[in-house]
């Protein structure tokens, strides 16, 4: 096995340099870097993080836990918190809790046990335990909370602006002349998913509008029981919404099935915005308006808010709070269908 001498040998420079240009810890000129990372990978050599970490007590590691990887708005918020970290010399790790609360629970202790240096977290469905999180940030966790934000902790946090843009996919079915819209819900344990319903709620308020509570249909963020939930309120002619409105990713993808389901479509029977892209790719047609989050620029800006409490960049107390704007992409599920007035 190589050692860190042999790479330096080859390279002809110094072992520091080599050093530096593994942990990115001092900037190095872009013609050494390039000799050591020649020579690196003509020996074939592996660092050591382990044994640095123990001489250091520094990984350059930090962790993400995530609800589902699966949902294509998290592998866009890895990828950026991961290019983030890259770039400053650190490495990520991704783990799935499963919207499980003691999954989460149990993923805390892996990464601390990893020697991470910092979490990035994305809570749990289930709800949290206030003082689980306060426990860990006791006790020197660096933690930055993303997309899902907790209540009453002081704890850095970077989302999108939830009401804002549920008000904006409501205006938009309002402008297309929908008056009945419902809005079908994750668990309104979480607070972006609250959010989102005020922001539902004060669109109809600014318009005018009654909010008819028979049309705010709350469920979880199993696409499958969401189908269920919404077939049966669908199934009733004289009872259906002209629009609806689905708070995530999960729920619209339930939408759509339990119109499938009704042997409904969109937007003939009813029209459909959906916060958060149901797929990576468009591959639904009629394609389905949606309220898009900056998934990417999230990530990386949790990462660097991460990065700037372990390096001692960001000082204080004071959590750093970071909230992004959402924005319309208009496709065909929420053109307005014929009807006489």
């Amino acid at each position: 096995m190589s050692t860190i001498k042999e790479v330096a040998d080859r390279a002809g420079v110094a072992v520091g340099t080599v050093s530096h240009v593994i942990t990115g810890s001092v900037p190095v000129s872009e013609g050494l870097r390039r000799k050591v990372l020649a020579a690196i990978r003509e020996l074939d050599y592996h660092p050591n993080h382990v044994a640095r970490s123990l001489k250091t007590s520094k990984t350059r590691t930090l962790g993400i836990i995530v609800p589902d990887m699966t949902i294509p708005y998290f592998p866009k918020v890895i990828r950026g918190a991961e290019t983030a970290a890259r770039r400053r010399g650190y490495s990520l790790i991704a783990v799935n809790s499963d919207d499980d609360g003691e999954r989460q629970s149990e993923l805390f202790s892996l990464l601390r046990s990893q020697r991470v240096e910092g979490i990035l977290l994305v809570m749990a469905a289930a709800p949290t335990p206030v003082n689980r999180l306060t426990r860990l940030l006791e006790a020197g966790v660096h933690l930055v909370c993303v997309d899902r934000i907790p209540d009453r902790v002081p704890v850095d946090s970077v989302s999108v602006e939830d009401q804002e843009g549920a008000a904006m996919a409501v205006d938009h079915l309002l402008a297309r002349g929908y008056r009945r819209i419902a809005a079908v819900t994750g668990p309104q344990s979480l607070k972006n998913e609250r959010q989102r319903l005020l922001g539902y709620r004060q669109a109809l308020e600014r318009a005018g509008m009654p909010c008819d509570e028979d049309l705010i249909w709350t469920g979880n963020l199993r696409s499958a029981d969401i189908a269920a939930m919404c077939a049966e309120r669908l199934a009733n002619p004289a009872k259906r919404p002209e629009a609806v409105f689905a708070t995530n990713g999960p729920t619209g993808l339930g939408v759509l099935r339990a119109l499938r389901v009704c042997s409904l479509a969109t937007p003939d029977d009813i029209g459909l915005v959906s916060f958060d892209e149901l797929t990576s790719d468009d591959l639904f047609l009629p394609a389905i308006t949606t309220i898009v989050q900056p998934a990417y620029e999230i990530g990386y800006g949790a990462a660097e808010i991460l990065l700037d409490r372990i390096e001692g960049a960001e000082a204080g107390d004071a959590p750093v709070t970071l909230r992004l704007h959402a924005t319309l992409k208009v496709r065909d599920s929420s053109r307005q269908q014929a009807k006489s007035a």
